[in-house]
């Protein structure tokens, strides 16, 4: 990076090593992006796109950024300057495909879902009363009100009238109905 900087007459303001992988939390590239903010670089260089963004998403996100900030963008290995008209078109491209990944993404998610209910299988949360349902139908048929056995287990009224909504087969009630009955 230093022999890409030397010819052009920049000087480097830092030199960043940054070897970890995955994680959300990265230092370094948050140290960058302030500088960049407080108009302290023009511009960042760096080995790979991949050291500077974990997914096209997440480049799609930080790129732009930096260009409206007026601070370029060289990567080394792909040969993409940011700062010409040929990487501005590229981040354009990566922008599309950015787009592309996340329809595939969600529509895979949708596919999972949708073949674990045909097998059955619950999605989202389990409910809270689910590891109380044992003691539940027990103290409703003992005759405590729904208030008094979510009180007792530590959760809530609305879960409780859920549950118990369910278990015994009966719609349940909104507050409006409860309070003209």
């Amino acid at each position: 990076m230093a022999a890409y900087a030397q010819p052009r007459g920049w000087s480097m303001m830092v030199a960043m090593n940054e070897v970890g992988s995955g994680g959300r939390e990265r230092p370094p590239r948050d140290q960058l992006m302030r500088a960049a903010r407080r108009r302290e670089i023009d511009a960042i260089v760096v080995w790979r796109l991949d050291r500077w963004g974990r997914s096209v998403v997440d480049l799609v996100h930080t790129l732009p950024e930096l260009h409206a900030l007026g601070v370029g963008f060289i990567s080394l290995h792909e040969a993409l300057d940011f700062t010409t008209p040929t990487g501005r078109a590229m981040a354009g491209l990566l922008a599309i495909f950015a787009q592309f990944e996340r329809e595939i993404l969600r529509e895979r998610v949708k596919a999972g879902i949708a073949q674990a209910r045909r097998h059955g299988k619950r999605h989202g949360r389990p409910p809270s009363v689910a590891h109380h349902a044992h003691a539940v139908r027990r103290l409703y048929a003992a005759g405590l009100s729904k208030s008094a056995i979510a009180r007792q287990l530590g959760i809530s009224r609305t879960s409780m009238r859920r549950f118990i909504s369910v278990a015994t087969g009966s719609v349940p009630q909104t507050r409006e109905k409860e309070k003209s009955l």
